[in-house]
Parts: structure tokens; C-alpha cells; sequence
């Protein structure tokens, strides 16, 4: 039987695509956006698709394995207006603390930009404890893992301290805590050397311009959901060690 994913945030489907390359079944899908909900029923048919976060809970959502979600970014971002980690997009993080809360999932995987780490982290991480959390972070750029552009993206791993019976210890680094305290880079040099052994699909075949996806319109919608996306060949990697743990 395959362990399960309820995507938040889902976007395009970046998380939803690693996973399931890596065994993952995925039950649903929270996506506000309406092109990127019809790539998602394209992509993902067996899925249930909802809207609006807000209203999601364990009254319409299955409970899941794991629960994945990338939050919007626009307010912690350098790039933007730079309103921090309560402002009215960034903010709806206190939904996926909600909805973890209601569904107590096994593991949740949370990425961001990096520029996080700056500006609420310290948030994140201290409502995830609140819940009966602990996490492991670091961040993993998209060069790592093939692409031609750094995208450079904090991942948090959230989970209890205890998974089937056995206590957590740094699995996603074979060993090591994969926190930020370490400055775990070497995880990307992993990341690049496990490329030839088909753990997942290199971006080697994709054409020399940053975040062109086949398959997706080239539209201006296009351009915001892929420049949204999680980069799948991360969520994979990141999926085969949480596999391990949930389904030893």
C-alpha cells in the first residue's frame, strides 16, 4: 500500500510530481488558483482539489502520511513589499498549522525562499513546536539537482518525535541533523553525485532557459505557475528518505 500526500499551496504540482516518482500516492490537493487547478486535474485526475485553504480542515480533508506545502512567499521575500511574515499572503501559514493540527499527519515538508530564514522563521518553527513538532531545515538550491538557475529554497521537515515506534534522528541526511545550525552544504554535492543513480530524473533534458516546462502554455498564467513550482527532482529526493521512516 503506498503512503499518502495531501499537497497545500499545491501550486503547479512540483511536490505532488516528487512524490509520487518516489511511491506516494496523492489524496488531494489545496490550490486557489484556477489555471494551476486545471493543471493539477490534468496531471493529478485521481486527487480531490479544493480552493480556498481557509476553508479545508479535517471536515473535507482525508487524512495523509505526509503533508506537503510551499506558502506564499510574497511578504518574506527580497523581492517584494517585504510586509514579513504576518502579512496578508505569507500569513495564511497559520492555515497550514491549522490543518496540521486537525489531520496530525505522520511527516509535513514546508519550503519557502530562503530569505525565511531572515524574516519568520523563528515563527514557523516555534507554532510547528506548538503543535507537537520538532524540524530539520536547510536549503537546497535547484543547481544541485540539475537546473540551470540556483533557486536557492529553504525546506523544513516537520515531524513527532517518535514515527512507528523509532525516534527521529537526521534520516533526510543519513545520519546527521539537517538543520541550519550544521551548514549542511555538502547535501548539495550528494544531491549532484546521486544523479547517476536514478534516485531521480536529472533536468539534463530540459533546453537552456530557466524554468521552461513542456507540456504548459506560454502564457503569461504559465510563467506564474512555473516560477511558483517546487522543483520536483527535490521533493523526490527529499521523499525517498521520508519513505523510509514512515514505511521501513
Amino acid at each position: 500500500m503506498k503512503p499518502t500526500l495531501g499537497s497545500l499551496f499545491a501550486g503547479i504540482g512540483g511536490f505532488d510530481l516528487g512524490f509520487e516518482r518516489a511511491g506516494f500516492e496523492t489524496v488531494w490537493q489545496v490550490e486557489i488558483d484556477d489555471y494551476c487547478r486545471r493543471v493539477l486535474e490534468r496531471h493529478f485526475p485521481r486527487a480531490e482539489r479544493f480552493g480556498d485553504i481557509r476553508e479545508c480542515g479535517a471536515h473535507n480533508l482525508k487524512p495523509v502520511d505526509v503533508i506537503c506545502g510551499g506558502f506564499p512567499c510574497q511578504d518574506v521575500s527580497f523581492a517584494g513589499q517585504r510586509a514579513g511574515i504576518n502579512g496578508e499572503r505569507s500569513g495564511l501559514y497559520v492555515e497550514l498549522c491549522r490543518i496540521v493540527r486537525e489531520l496530525r499527519p505522520s511527516i509535513l515538508v514546508v519550503e519557502n525562499v530562503s530569505a525565511l530564514l531572515a524574516d519568520g522563521m523563528g515563527r514557523v518553527i516555534g507554532d510547528l513546536a506548538e503543535s507537537g513538532y520538532d524540524c530539520e531545515w536547510d536549503c537546497l538550491p535547484a543547481s544541485a539537482f540539475g537546473a540551470y538557475h540556483e533557486r536557492d529554497r529553504v525546506f523544513i521537515v516537520a515531524y513527532p518525535s517518535r514515527i512507528n515506534g523509532r525516534t527521529w534522528r537526521g534520516v533526510l541526511s543519513e545520519g546527521d541533523r539537517w538543520g541550519s545550525s550544521l551548514k549542511l552544504r555538502r547535501l548539495y554535492c550528494m544531491a549532484v553525485a546521486e544523479r547517476g543513480k536514478n534516485h531521480y530524473t536529472p533536468l539534463d533534458g530540459e533546453p537552456r532557459l530557466d524554468r521552461l516546462v513542456h507540456g504548459i502554455p506560454n502564457r503569461m498564467d504559465r510563467l506564474r505557475g512555473t516560477g511558483n513550482a517546487v522543483v520536483p527532482q527535490i521533493a523526490q529526493w527529499i521523499a525517498e528518505r521520508i519513505k523510509a521512516v514512515i514505511d521501513p
